[in-house]
């Protein structure tokens, strides 16, 4: 059974990514998948800066976050956009789970040879599509292979319903697919 890993790159309580995310995790789930569904807000990370890396080691919560990766085989990120880019929350979190913990812990572990889902809402009209550019190309960078299929919501604060549904059904459906899609390109690999 694959097992996904699901998070938005935002902490803000009413968040629409983590709306986004959490029914692209039902579509995942319902596809087969075991899904692990965490808000980035209770993995609370320092800046990170290599003197605090070199004085310190990994934060406990990078450590934490770090591990969720490695035990996981896809992932599901649902990216608010920030000035046409991704959050500095999700950039801050990739990049210290990117660090290596032992001398003979391979670069970039946590990443290599995951596979990746990528989505966005966000109140503009392009729905976040801009800050998902600069993310696929960092997770490809990493070793990620990042899923062709994508979904941006435009006009996200109109778009959610009281339950946390997309009021468009072929936006809510197409979210739910993607997690499908992840779950079902797994599902090979795994088995």
């Amino acid at each position: 059974m694959p097992r996904i890993l699901a998070f938005a790159g935002s902490s803000r309580a009413a968040s629409f990514n983590k709306k986004l995310v959490a029914l692209a995790a039902e579509g995942a789930r319902a596809a087969g998948a075991e899904v692990t569904l965490i808000d980035l807000a209770d993995f609370p990370m320092p800046l990170f800066e290599q003197d605090l890396e070199a004085r310190e080691g990994m934060p406990e919560h990078a450590a934490r976050f770090k591990e969720l990766l490695l035990t996981h085989d896809g992932l599901l990120i649902a990216s608010p956009e920030y000035n046409s880019a991704f959050s500095p929350l999700l950039k801050n979190a990739l990049d210290w789970a990117s660090r290596a913990t032992s001398d003979n812990e391979p670069p970039l572990a946590a990443y290599r040879g995951k596979f990746a889902a990528l989505m966005a809402a966000s109140p503009g009209a392009l729905g976040g599509l801009r800050g998902l550019v600069f993310l696929r190309m960092l997770l490809g960078n990493i070793g990620i292979n990042v899923l062709a299929t994508q979904k941006a919501i435009p006009a996200a604060h109109e778009a959610f319903a009281e339950d946390g549904t997309l009021r468009n059904t072929r936006d809510d459906k197409a979210v739910r697919d993607l997690g499908k899609e992840l779950a079902e390109t797994l599902a090979p690999i795994q088995g």
